[in-house]
């Protein structure tokens, strides 16, 4: 049996169901043999543990795709967005950015083709940027830190705070 949607090609093998995916970034997927459910943008919220805004906020950016719309205009996702969407919360918080994110997904889905290398240089160019706004950081800190230790902190009116006036010094 075959059954073919505006995006998606599903093929019955016993005791398999694979969806050949066209979207952008797909691949092929394989699970346990299930009814081909589409769910609509409340259900995959609630199934992914997401609110429907970060759902329309990851589709703006391109990280989901509805495989279709129904007449009346409801986005329709399948099963296999709920991993995506895992996978997309599980990057984040790791502190992947969006785009980052969206290489990540290119990775997930021509690993075949990818070798742990490739995953683990992605991984290490982020430690080091990571490493880097560290420093960044720490100079700030200090940099406050010295504000406050040359501030008596005492109750005289602000316009003899040395914050400000260091802050008013270096404006101009």
């Amino acid at each position: 049996r075959h059954s073919k949607s505006q995006e998606c090609l599903t093929s019955v093998v016993e005791p398999f169901v694979i969806r050949l995916d066209s979207r952008l970034y797909s691949k092929v997927y394989s699970i346990p043999m299930e009814p081909f459910k589409m769910l609509k943008i409340g259900e995959l919220a609630s199934l992914a543990g997401v609110s429907r805004d970060t759902l329309r906020f990851y589709e703006k950016h391109g990280l989901i795709i509805p495989n279709q719309r129904t007449e009346s205009g409801y986005r329709l996702y399948s099963n296999v967005d709920v991993e995506r969407i895992s996978f997309i919360v599980s990057a984040k918080e790791v502190g992947f950015t969006l785009n980052e994110i969206h290489q990540l997904l290119e990775l997930e889905v021509t690993k075949d083709k990818k070798s742990c290398q490739d995953v683990k240089e992605f991984v290490d160019n982020k430690i080091t940027i990571v490493n880097q706004r560290l420093l960044e950081i720490e100079k700030i800190k200090h940099s406050l830190q010295t504000l406050s230790d040359a501030c008596c902190g005492g109750d005289e009116p602000a316009t003899q705070c040395t914050i400000l006036g260091a802050l008013n010094e270096q404006a101009r």
